[in-house]
């Protein structure tokens, strides 16, 4: 199947069944009708019974007449809408069914659900293609006499007029957009015209007929209190579900960062489940985390294909000492690109698997209905440490790097300046401030029964979870400093010591995020701490990933007997890159700690003048 994708940008205006086309050539940018043609168009709508896609913005149509006759999936998009356009295919046993790669664009908020005619629109079109000086083709404009039928229950049929002025070629990216539909608002508007209220002519055609239909399932809201602290998870989770939402079709389509968002997004909902568990709990919410930290594992593969394809051009690029034969230099342009092929063929296997439809649903069910635990169960719990699961490539890596860990190796050094590797972590520690003297973790009587917090008991609730991810990163911190120099280890040992304090970093970061959106703490300097953190120590992961692979692309030049110099060069110059990123560690863990020290002062601030408003309205009472 062949489908096409292209971005619309348009303008809609509704007009009175007797208003005259003003001269199109009094629009910015336009010089000449370059042809007008009649078209009779018939375009039935497709949707679930419970309208995912028409709740979600997204229109899917098979459309006969005119020039671009065939089914088209209209998506929201940055600057207008995409398209996403296929051919109109044959009738199967009476009926037409949807191209699956149209079906396929949509997956994530249809799965298993049909997709049956809801609505068709007849349109009598005047199409008219408006060209500039030199005859190049700016825009169209339309001149729409529509009558529609909603096929829903209670459906009935409508009819109107409008006028549709729809961008051109390389318009929408060009000076020349904007101006031409502001000038076109103008000229209709002074026609007779209004901007059309109705999105599309679907919702038009639907009017009142689509409020008896079911709601989606990732549309139903948690009956909770909205100044609990599950209503601040549930939040966050919700915004990370949209996110995977948005990037499914997305990581389908293979745009550019899109697998790095959607494993973004799953590692950050499995993180907002891990560090608030004791808020929402069972054993619903452990299946999820499961399976969101396989999905995350699926993608990581290719996305670590996709980072080190960029790191070995740029390597390339940037050699100028002529040591690098030309069998080295294709495989290192070539190869990981079809690595990275080979590994989001299997992500698309994935999105199209019933366990990953599972899921979705499961996330679904879980924020309609969040498995929410009584009140004294909202301090954290202890958890055991959740690590990635090792891919097979870093198995490989573990046993052919660790030889690099022996007596005799170089000693790599890292900066650990105003950062003591002998500090004690202990709980009691983390729970001091600047100021000194611990957090009153108390939490009032009233806060132990029934549901419903106070914003301050909110407040303390969730700022117990962030601590509690704040005192799992200093454990590791401690771990990677301790070990660096320890030989015992092997290299790739102490540099994974980075990668879990970099996962660490990571999941405060998100903490701080859903914390600072749900209270008034303001976390935005803990967040950017851990983000620098997160982002330095990502080049670290990044430079020892691509050494991993070029001791395999090594080992598997020798097998077949080429030069494999060059990729012991390169493997150093990575080892240099990697080096320079530690650099500023030590500096990134003070400034983690001198936001973490400010926010919990916020905290012991916040709580004592609570006490104080609590007593005075104790005395006040009893007076």
């Amino acid at each position: 199947m062949s489908t096409s994708t292209f971005l619309e940008v348009e303008a809609k205006f509704a007009v009175p069944r007797t208003a005259v086309v003003p001269d199109l050539t009094r629009l910015e940018g336009v010089d000449s009708i370059a042809s007008t043609k009649t078209h009779r168009l018939t375009a039935v709508y497709y949707d679930t019974a419970d309208l995912r896609l028409t709740r979600s913005k997204i229109t899917l149509r098979r459309r006969e007449g005119g020039d671009d006759d065939g089914w088209h999936l209209k998506l929201p998009g940055i600057g207008g809408r995409l398209e996403v356009h296929a051919p109109l295919g044959e009738m199967v046993n009476g009926r037409f069914e949807v191209p699956e790669d149209i079906v396929a664009q949509v997956r994530v908020l249809v799965r298993r659900e049909e997709l049956n005619p809801i609505a068709q629109v007849d349109n009598e079109r005047v199409e008219s293609t408006l060209a500039a000086g030199d005859g190049t083709p700016v825009a169209e404009f339309c001149d729409d006499h529509v009558s529609a039928w909603s096929l829903l229950p209670g459906g009935a049929h409508s009819s109107w007029r409008e006028w549709e002025i729809e961008l051109s070629g390389d318009s929408p990216a060009t000076a020349i957009g904007n101006p031409l539909l502001l000038s076109a608002s103008q000229v209709f508007l002074s026609a007779g015209a209004r901007v059309s209220s109705s999105p599309s002519k679907l919702a038009m055609a639907l009017g009142d007929s689509g409020s008896s239909a079911p709601q989606p399932p990732f549309l139903i809201t948690a009956d909770v209190d909205p100044e609990s602290p599950a209503a601040a998870v549930i939040a966050a989770l919700k915004l990370n579900r949209d996110k995977l939402h948005a990037y499914d079709p997305k990581v389908r389509r293979d745009e550019w960062d899109s697998v790095h968002q959607m494993r973004v997004a799953t590692r950050e909902l499995r993180s907002h489940m891990e560090t608030f568990n004791g808020i929402l709990g069972g054993e619903e919410l452990e299946y999820i985390e499961s399976e969101l930290k396989l999905l995350a594992g699926m993608l990581g593969h290719a996305r670590d294909a996709e980072v080190v394809e960029e790191r070995f051009l740029r390597l390339l690029d940037s050699e100028d000492s002529d040591v690098l034969d030309d069998t080295t230099r294709e495989h290192l342009r070539m190869d990981m690109g079809e690595e990275y092929r080979r590994a989001h063929r299997r992500v698309i296997a994935t999105l199209n698997s019933d366990r990953y439809l599972d899921l979705l649903d499961a996330v679904d069910a879980l924020l309609a209905d969040p498995p929410v635990a009584g009140a004294h169960a909202y301090l954290p719990q202890p958890q055991e440490e959740v690590t990635d699961p090792a891919t097979e490539e870093e198995v490989a890596a573990d046993l052919e790097m660790g030889a690099e860990g022996g007596a005799g190796q170089p000693t790599m050094e890292v900066s650990t300046d105003g950062v003591d590797p002998e500090e004690d972590t202990s709980e009691e520690e983390t729970e001091m401030v600047a100021e000194g003297g611990p957090v009153d973790t108390d939490l009032p009587a009233e806060a132990q029964v029934g549901y419903a917090q106070t914003p301050e008991e909110v407040e303390q609730i969730l700022s117990e979870h962030l601590e509690e991810a704040y005192r799992k990163l200093m454990k590791r911190h401690k771990k990677a400093v301790d070990n660096w120099d320890n030989l015992e280890l092997s290299l790739h040992e102490r540099e994974e010591n980075f990668h879990d304090m970099r996962k660490s970093a990571k999941k405060l970061r998100y903490a701080a995020e859903a914390v600072g959106a749900a209270t008034s703490l303001k976390t935005k300097r803990l967040y950017n701490a851990c983000k620098a953190m997160q982002s330095s120590l990502g080049d670290f992961q990044d430079a020892v990933t691509s050494r991993d692979k070029l001791v395999h692309m090594a080992q598997a030049a020798r097998r077949r007997g080429e030069d494999t110099f060059g990729y012991g060069l390169l493997y150093q110059r990575e080892r240099a890159l990697g080096l320079q990123s530690l650099e500023v560690y030590a500096e990134e863990v003070k400034a983690i700690k001198a936001a973490y020290e400010r926010l919990m002062k916020s905290v012991k601030d916040n709580r004592k003048e609570e006490l104080k408003k609590a007593a005075k309205a104790a005395k006040k009472n009893k007076k």
